[in-house]
């Protein structure tokens, strides 16, 4: 497992406490060293990316470098790529046996 506080943007993460708990996301900024914006382009769209204490989260190993490219070129990633990552991650053999894990 990644260590707390050392979020990506791109990374994949596990929403740990909220309305959300238990669903994936996409780290879209990062705040500070508390706090990062997260969206998955479904039901939390890029435009109101919601604001996550890191403690909340839990980092995945997956970083998509589609939506690290797409942030660095226009600042901006479209919800459908979003929605892509969440969806090639949770069909990933990766996700898959950490849920049998648990």
């Amino acid at each position: 497992m990644i260590q707390q506080g050392s979020l990506q943007i791109g990374q994949l993460v596990k929403i740990l406490k909220g309305r959300g708990a238990g669903q994936i996301a996409v780290v879209v900024s990062i705040a500070d060293s508390r706090f990062v914006y997260i969206a998955d382009g479904d039901k939390r769209k890029f435009d109101q990316a919601k604001k996550k204490n890191v403690l909340h989260l839990m980092p995945q190993s997956k970083i998509s470098s589609e939506i690290v490219n797409s942030l660095n070129e226009s600042g901006r990633v479209t919800n459908g790529k979003l929605r892509h990552a969440v969806k090639t991650f949770l069909d990933s053999s990766e996700y898959q046996a950490e849920e049998k894990g648990d």
